[in-house]
């Protein structure tokens, strides 16, 4: 179904890998098109519980296809654009948590595949970049400025310089950092824990941070208390109850 990415399903966990390792994961105008529709798969799957999205070979996404830029039009480069700005929105759109595993280079429109996620979990050798203003283009303007500020995110997008792990970590570009033979494991975990959790739950926290963030307090109050009245309707909250005293006893016993 894929020729740029893949996508498996398994235990409630999505999959999606970019799958260009010989490009190093380079967004060409397909695999937009293919993260876009293999989203929109996903949205319509109600076995989805987490999705995970991460790179095939040593890079998670080394940018943007320059090669496939070089002979466009400015029609054809503001359409091509616009289909990256279709795919990382469909990403962010995605009901349920999506986590972001990075491990190598992240730059250019791979660091904002990373920022579209719901949050990053890396190895040591992870590193971002944002190099749009050396191109000559304009980019990351949005996603990066709500990561780590407006003043740090002018630095990296005039500077265009490269981000290790632990810098990335101190800005909140990535949540952890793991080493490198142990991310795969770590990252198995993480999606397997959320993908426990009941699923109309999680979507609705995911739901009310992102629409919370763009309004004013009080409205993201009535926002997180409409989506309490939606959970109390549709998840089993009393057996979630009954069942983590039975745990708190259980361990009380073996203490």
């Amino acid at each position: 179904m894929y020729e740029t990415i893949t996508l498996e399903t398994a235990e409630h966990i999505a999959w999606l890998t970019l799958n260009r390792p010989e490009s190093r994961n380079a967004l060409n105008q397909k695999m937009c098109k293919e993260i876009t529709r293999a989203c929109e798969e996903i949205s319509s799957d109600p076995n989805v519980h987490v999705v995970v999205i991460q790179g095939a070979g040593p890079a998670f996404c080394a940018g943007a296809d320059l090669k496939e830029r070089q002979h466009m039009s400015v029609e054809e480069m503001l359409a091509r654009r616009v289909e990256g700005f279709t795919a990382y929105a469909a990403i962010e759109a995605l009901p349920m948590p999506v986590v972001a595993v990075v491990n190598g280079p992240a730059y250019g429109s791979g660091a904002e595949i990373a920022a579209s996620c719901d949050f990053v979990i890396a190895s040591e050798r992870a590193s971002f970049k944002y190099p749009e203003v050396g191109w000559g283009t304009v980019g990351a303007t949005q996603r990066l400025p709500r990561i780590v500020g407006a003043r740090m995110a002018k630095e990296l997008l005039f500077t265009g310089r490269t981000v290790d792990a632990a810098e990335a970590k101190l800005l909140g570009l990535a949540n952890q950092v793991f080493q490198a033979q142990e991310l795969m494991e770590k990252a198995r975990a993480i999606a397997a824990g959320i993908a426990k959790n009941n699923p109309i739950t999680t979507r609705l926290t995911k739901r009310s941070i992102d629409n919370g963030l763009e309004g004013t307090r009080q409205g993201a109050m009535a926002i997180e208390l409409l989506a309490i009245q939606e959970n109390l309707r549709h998840s089993d909250w009393k057996k979630a109850i009954a069942g983590f005293g039975q745990k708190t006893e259980e361990a009380g016993r073996g203490a």
